[in-house]
Formats: C-alpha cells, sequence, structure tokens
C-alpha cells in the first residue's frame, strides 16, 4: 500500500463494497485525520476484514468515546500539541501551578475516555509525542515532562481492551520531514501527512489482524543460506558458517536467535530443505555454532519432494491452515514455486544482500502479533512434542475407543473464571477448525459476559498421561427464561479426535439442567475453515430445524439427553 497514491487507494476502497456484518470503527481525533478512513479501510479489507470506519466529531474525544463505545474497535488520535490551541509553545510558559491544573484536566479526560470505553472490543490509543516539534534540541523541556507524566499516566491507568501506539516510531518509520505538514496543520489542523497515515494503518494493522484471528501461527524454514551460509550436503560440518565471529555468520545467528524467540512465544517452528536428514540432524546435534534445538523444531520435512507438497503436509500434520504458514528460503525457484502452487503461504526470500537479512526478518514479525502471551503458548512447543508420542502409541491398538481409553484423559470444567479471560479471547480469536460461530472476542468482551446476568462462559482444561492440554475449549451460552442459547463452541486444534467435546456437551447439560433449563438453541455459522464442524450438534443430537448456505440453526431438549457415553473422560470440577 505504500506505493498507492492516496487517490488509488480511495478508488480501490470504493470497489471493495461492505457487507452488512462489517467490523465496525470510530476514529476520534483531536486533529484533522479523516484521511485515514479510506486508507484504514482498504488495508484491512486487503486482509479479508470488513472494515466500515467512522470519524467522530472534530475535538470532541470525551463525548465521542460515550458515543461511538459500542463499535468493534475505536481508534484514538490524541495530539499532544492540540490539547488545546498552540499547547506546544504554551506549554512552555507554564507557571507549576498552571501545570499541575492542566495535567489535572488532561488525567480527568483520559479517565472519562477509558470509563466510556470500558465496554468496547478493542480500544487503540496513541502515546502523546513531542518529537515533531522538539526533535531540533537535545534538551527537555515543560512540553517534554508533561507528554512524559501524560505517557507514564496513560500505561498504568489503560485497561486491558486498551491497545498502546508508540507514535513515535511510526513518525522514525516515515522520516519526520515526510510525516508532517506544518502549512495544512496552522490552516486547517490537519497535521499529518498521507504518508504518515499509511505508515500508522501499517502499524495497526496487526492489532485487528490478531483479534479477527488472523495472525500467523507457524515459521517453516528452509535450510542452506537460509539458516546458515553454505550447503551441508557440499561443504560439510566444517564448512557451513553461523559463527558470530564471521562477517557473514553473524547475519545467520541472528536470524537464529529471533526464530529461536518466537518459538518461545508458541510460534510453530519447521523446516522445509532439500537434504538428506541426517545432514542436518547432524547439523542441529553437533554443530557449536547453531542456535536452534530439537526442542524448539517442532516439525522436519527434509527429503528430496516438492516443497509445496511439504507445506502442505505440514500443516495437516501441525492441524493448522496453510494460510497459517510463513515460508523462508534463499531461492528464486523454490519462492516462486510456494507463491504458484499454494499462494495461501506468506513467503520471504532471503535478500540478496544478506546483511539486511536480520532487519528483513525483524520487518516481519507483525505477521505473528498477538496482543498476549498465554502459559499455552509457551507450552506450546512442548505440546506438540507430546503429541507425537501420543501418535506413535495409536497403531499399537486395535480400535479407537481402546486407544482413547489407555490416554487415561481428564477434563476440569470452569465456569465464569476470570483469571481464564485473557485466555478464552486469545481461543475466540485464533480457533478456526473446530469452532462452530467463529465469533471473535476480546478479553473486554470475555468480562462483559462474565458480568452479564444472563451469560455463562464454560471452559475446560485437559491433560492426559503424556502432559497438560491447558485451557482448550470454551462455549459462552445466553441465558433466557428455560432456554439457552450456544453463542461460541470451539476447541483447540491440540484437542480434536478424542471425544472430548462431547464430554464437555455433556457437562455444559448437567450444568443447565440444574438451572432448570429445558431447551438448547444452538447455530452453526460456515466459514472457509470449519467445514468438519458442520454436522457436529446432529452427531451431538440437536435437532435441524432450519438451514439454509451459510447457516444451520438447532434446537434441542435436555429431557431427552441421556449422558454417560464417554465416561472414559474423568471430569472434575474446577475452582
Amino acid at each position: 500500500m505504500k506505493e498507492l497514491k492516496f487517490s488509488e487507494i480511495v478508488r480501490l476502497n470504493n470497489e471493495l463494497k461492505n457487507t452488512s456484518n462489517a467490523y465496525s470503527i470510530a476514529i476520534l481525533s483531536n486533529i484533522t485525520v479523516h484521511q485515514i478512513n479510506p486508507i484504514l479501510e482498504y488495508a484491512l479489507k486487503s486482509e479479508n476484514i470488513d472494515a466500515k470506519c467512522t470519524i467522530g466529531d472534530y475535538d470532541n474525544i470525551v463525548q465521542d468515546s460515550k458515543t461511538f463505545s459500542d463499535r468493534k474497535l475505536v481508534v484514538i488520535f490524541w495530539e499532544l500539541a492540540n490539547l488545546i490551541d498552540g499547547f506546544q509553545y504554551i506549554s512552555n510558559d507554564l507557571s507549576s501551578l498552571e501545570t499541575e491544573q492542566y495535567l489535572t484536566r488532561f488525567k480527568s479526560e483520559i479517565d472519562f475516555v477509558f470509563k466510556n470505553l470500558s465496554t468496547t472490543s478493542l480500544v487503540i490509543l496513541n502515546k502523546f509525542s513531542t518529537l515533531i516539534f522538539n526533535h531540533h534540541f537535545s534538551g527537555r523541556n515543560n512540553f517534554d515532562q508533561l507528554c512524559q507524566e501524560l505517557n507514564n499516566y496513560i500505561l498504568k491507568n489503560a485497561p486491558a481492551n486498551v491497545e498502546i501506539v508508540e507514535i513515535d516510531r511510526v513518525i522514525a518509520s516515515v522520516s519526520i520531514d515526510k510525516s508532517v505538514n506544518f502549512r495544512d496543520f496552522y490552516s486547517s489542523k490537519n497535521l499529518y501527512s498521507i504518508d504518515f497515515l499509511k505508515s500508522y494503518v501499517g502499524f495497526i494493522t496487526p492489532i485487528v489482524r490478531s483479534v479477527c484471528g488472523l495472525s500467523k501461527k507457524a515459521l517453516i524454514l528452509d535450510c542452506d543460506n537460509t539458516l546458515w551460509n553454505g550447503v551441508i550436503g557440499e561443504d560439510g560440518m566444517d564448512g557451513i558458517i553461523m559463527s558470530p565471529s564471521k562477517p557473514k555468520g553473524v547475519v545467520f545467528r541472528e536470524v537464529q536467535n529471533i526464530v529461536k524467540h518466537l518459538s518461545k512465544k508458541g510460534i510453530l517452528i519447521g523446516l522445509n530443505s532439500k537434504n538428506n536428514i541426517e545432514d542436518v540432524e547432524e547439523v542441529i546435534i553437533n554443530h557449536p555454532d547453531f542456535w536452534l534445538s530439537n526442542e524448539q523444531i517442532v516439525i522436519k520435512k527434509v527429503n528430496w519432494k516438492n516443497k509445496a507438497e511439504n507445506l502442505n503436509e505440514i500443516a495437516k500434520e501441525l492441524n493448522i491452515g496453510i494460510d497459517s504458514l510463513v515460508f523462508i528460503d534463499d531461492s528464486d525457484f523454490e519462492i516462486n514455486l510456494i507463491n504458484e502452487y499454494v499462494p495461501e503461504v506468506y513467503t520471504i526470500q532471503v535478500p540478496k544482500n544478506i546483511y539486511t537479512y536480520p532487519d528483513m526478518i525483524r520487518s516481519k514479525l507483525s505477521l505473528f502479533f498477538n496482543r498476549g502471551i498465554s502459559e499455552e503458548d509457551v507450552k506450546r512447543v512442548r505440546m506438540y512434542k507430546e503429541q507425537s508420542e501420543r501418535e506413535s502409541i495409536k497403531s499399537g491398538f486395535e480400535n479407537m475407543e481402546e486407544y482413547l481409553r489407555s490416554l487415561q484423559l481428564e477434563m476440569t470444567i470452569l465456569i465464569d473464571e476470570q483469571e481464564l479471560v485473557p485466555r478464552i479471547a486469545q481461543l475466540t480469536q485464533k480457533t478456526n477448525q473446530f469452532n462452530l460461530t467463529t465469533k471473535r472476542y476480546t478479553e473486554s468482551d470475555i468480562s462483559n459476559f462474565l458480568k452479564s446476568n444472563n451469560h455463562s462462559v464454560y471452559a475446560f482444561q485437559a491433560c492426559d498421561k503424556f502432559g497438560d492440554f491447558g485451557t482448550t475449549g470454551v462455549s459462552i451460552l445466553e441465558i433466557d427464561g428455560d432456554k439457552a442459547r450456544i453463542d461460541t463452541f470451539l476447541m483447540s486444534c491440540r484437542i480434536l479426535g478424542r471425544k472430548i467435546e462431547y464430554r464437555f456437551l455433556e457437562e455444559i447439560f448437567r450444568d443447565l439442567k440444574n438451572l432448570n433449563i429445558s431447551q438448547v438453541e444452538a447455530s452453526y455459522l460456515s466459514t472457509a475453515k470449519n467445514v468438519q464442524t458442520k454436522d457436529f450438534f446432529e452427531s451431538a443430537k440437536f435437532n435441524l430445524i432450519k438451514e439454509n448456505e451459510s447457516e444451520k440453526q438447532y434446537l434441542l431438549n435436555l429431557d431427552l439427553i441421556q449422558q454417560g457415553e464417554f465416561d472414559f473422560i474423568k471430569v472434575k470440577n474446577g475452582k
């Protein structure tokens, strides 16, 4: 989008019409930023997020924060220099008392905005900045001190639904000169340039992509001239270079370190390389300069097969969508092959100027952006290793039920558990395959469900004799008299194939009966990724009452449900 002119963005955005179920966004500002509307809409539509933006009234942030609190996303563009007219120079003439009075006023306005938006799914707020006006000198003035105190206040008091953007980084990515238009600022309060707004949208798009379940989940890498310099099959162990003491080696060491850091954050790391597996394993285990280990590498397709075929197999074995993969390779041929045969995979080619390689990788880290790192994220690599152990013993059993009983499955049911809010929100944002309605919720949304008198939020944690899966299932129900409606029913792909979804439903039904609920309504909303769940409610004895191409509606009479079929899964109630 950086190469597109503003007029082209407007035209392309207008060609992408909104649907009735658009992702609603309000932009609140105390300066003129109306040109951000088509830029943000087009950027999100290009990511398959059907965005519809509305600009609030000029310099009316506090009041508009109440008016637009029902939007899915509220973006607040609060410009420090325009908190009052000429604040960038007036602030330096203020007395200590006047400074405190202004700080008290501004903090009060921030509090009002946070309160008004407490039920909004997601709020993006920029840090205040003095960079544009004060970059000419190294000293600090009162304008800087006010900025720092307000930023500290925001960071200390921002609720969980608020994401803070470092506005100085956006300016740095464009340059100060190209970020601002002082002529328009002094004539119409239009401070920021189109180039700045495009860069700003680039900074916030990964945040929106994350809450909409579109963040990438796995990084797959070639080996030769991608993880090290040289070709292991030709140069041997002594000939490949990745030592930090060598000019070329230090580049690959830094790349390996970035990859290792992603693994620690729960991103799945894999190899897809045309090589002999024995050669690559020797590098991983014995090369003194190789910075990754088999503990971080979840899957390997090291063979002489087509790399596009390997990527399809990787997605299948990891049980994630092919569009969740990012692939890095140094070869023009291989990158073009992937782009042609599996265009859903995001490809990155190792640059010819190898010294730019680490920075290029860092520029792509937003693809994996996740608003919060859960305990399950940290344990994800180990969990996939445990899954390999489960698969390795499956062939030794005569039937699936015998195998499932051997796993010694246990699940813990938790209801309206406040401590699980971040993880539950994350599951709604990231789960695509076993997700009956694919509704995305933020932590703020889940907290609101917990506070509601007519909603119940069920979750389960599971484990077996090989290890702990963590919190991997969620169901959100709306209660209305003696009826309940299943708003959300989902499970992580890690737990599929164990009948645990049916045991989860049994426990939910048991609880609903105790609440004198007699009927349960449910829906299946079709997406490109949840086809495997299209008949789930039928298999769970729900009656299909209405159906069209995109939706199925169901009704279940709880009095007719018999339980006990899945008693091989032990259940206990949480705290």
